[in-house]
């Protein structure tokens, strides 16, 4: 949604440059909210690209000049469906060459049902791979779950059971600032993929406790008030969430720095 850390540094233009909603649902909140109805897109986008302009930079994103386009595929209550998200994605693939799309970053998963080769949700990635763009994908967030004392193993949700993408893994502080602190966070889901037997996840990032930005009146922020966090305004312009959705766009805006410094980079 609008928020003063994805506009430029002279906060004259916002650095979301497009919209659309593939969900048809309605398109605002009680506070007026215009995108996000559930609050989990701009948390995701201000890890990518928010410039802390609300926080003195304290809560800036990894890549705070990075340019920004939203695909809306989840609802209010944060679901959606295999067509939406493939529709996003297609979309996505249209628009590369208008806006310089280079990476798209899905914080989401579902089960997974059959083979990634088979799977139209994972063919919808591998498309947006052979058309250039790197892919990053949430693990899930179903490591704690044993079926038949499986320990959370098999727990990767797709599309990022899918070779062609990156896939992200959550880990968390334990409060410290020491990278050799840091451990897996046990909600983190764990290969290899069902079916295919892929070893997943490809990487791991911080993805607990993660202040980014809040869409205010969205239903998350309303459900969990007392994760905001008050931005330089006085008011609540940040919000506490955990999770591989969080870990995933760490690794997407790193991506955007590669292929800044790197403009020939491939996906692989």
């Amino acid at each position: 949604d609008s928020h003063p850390d994805l506009w430029d540094a002279t906060q004259t233009k916002s650095r979301v440059l497009y919209h659309q909603d593939f969900t048809g649902t309605a398109r605002t909140n009680s506070s007026g909210a215009n995108y996000d109805l559930y609050g989990h897109g701009t948390h995701v986008a201000g890890i990518i690209a928010g410039n802390g302009y609300l926080s003195g930079g304290h809560y800036a994103g990894v890549a705070p000049q990075a340019n920004l386009i939203d695909l809306r595929a989840l609802d209010a209550n944060g679901g959606g469906t295999d067509s939406t998200v493939i529709a996003a994605i297609q979309q996505a693939i249209a628009l590369k060459s208008v806006y310089n799309i280079r990476v798209i970053n899905l914080s989401l998963g579902r089960g997974i049902p059959v083979s990634y080769t088979q799977d139209p949700l994972c063919q919808a990635v591998e498309a947006a791979w052979n058309s250039g763009i790197v892919v990053v994908v949430a693990a899930g967030n179903l490591g704690r779950l044993s079926v038949y004392g499986s320990n959370g193993f098999g727990t990767i949700t797709a599309p990022g059971n899918d070779p062609f993408v990156i896939t992200v893994g959550a880990t968390k502080a334990n409060g410290s600032s020491y990278f050799a602190a840091e451990t897996m966070a046990s909600y983190s889901s764990k290969g290899p993929t069902t079916y295919d037997h892929v070893v997943k996840p490809d990487i791991v990032a911080p993805g607990n406790g993660i202040v980014s930005l809040a869409a205010r009146g969205a239903t998350l922020e309303a459900a969990y008030g007392s994760d905001l966090v008050t931005g330089t305004d006085g008011q609540p312009a940040y919000f506490k969430l955990s999770g591989t959705s969080m870990a995933t766009p760490v690794v997407a805006g790193a991506a955007a720095l590669m292929l800044q410094e790197h403009n020939t980079l491939t996906p692989d």
